[in-house]
């Protein structure tokens, strides 16, 4: 069994590519958090693009413990406000990991948007770095439109409030299984999967 870090102690995003694997059909792969091995020090956020943040996580990550890392980094880019808050989804509001108020900053910045204005898109960029070195980064996007107001529970971030094209549904009220089907994230670890799958036996 080859131990493979996910950089992030979100526990719904281990699950989502615990789910991915074992929907693939993935065996020999142990997907553990950052929760789950010694503490280090993670270098702030300070690239200026989705897949620059992400490589350097993962960089780091085997750096420090000699694990084969992946990490992600996704946001919401919206149409009327120029593609932000984009790399800055997850402070927006000011205060790293708010969700809340980050969410509620977007709102109140579309209030007299139009419907047909509000579009936007979920970004992922995804790394996938070995400790001999070699480097993997994908790209996907989730494209849809922003509600006037929250709906559903599941999910988290501006789930809430986004709504998938060709969907009625928010994407915090699609099943679990239905989200990575089609979500940013869902794709950009699909599109790992033949770089993770080599891990289980190296």
């Amino acid at each position: 069994m080859t131990r493979v870090l996910l950089a992030t102690r979100n526990q719904k995003k281990l699950g989502e590519l615990r789910r991915i694997l074992a929907a693939e059909g993935i065996a020999g792969i142990e997907i553990v958090g950052l929760a789950d091995i010694p503490e280090f020090p993670e270098a702030p956020e300070t690239a200026p693009d989705f897949e620059g943040n992400a490589v350097a996580k993962a960089r780091d990550a085997v750096a420090a413990t000699g694990l084969p890392a992946i990490a992600d980094d996704s946001g919401l880019a919206v149409d009327a406000l120029n593609g932000m808050p984009g790399v800055l989804s997850a402070r927006w509001s000011g205060k790293h990991g708010d969700d809340e108020a980050n969410l509620n900053l977007v709102l109140a910045q579309l209030t007299d948007t139009p419907a047909a204005r509000r579009g936007a898109a979920f970004v992922c960029a995804a790394a996938l770095v070995t400790p001999a070195g070699k480097e993997t980064i994908v790209r996907a996007e989730w494209r849809g439109t922003l509600t006037t107001e929250k709906r559903g529970t599941n999910g988290f971030g501006y789930d809430p409030i986004f709504t998938p094209d060709g969907k009625n549904k928010t994407s915090a009220e699609l099943h679990p299984a239905e989200k990575d089907e089609q979500s940013h994230r869902g794709k950009a670890l699909r599109a790992l999967l033949p770089e993770i799958a080599k891990l289980a036996t190296a």
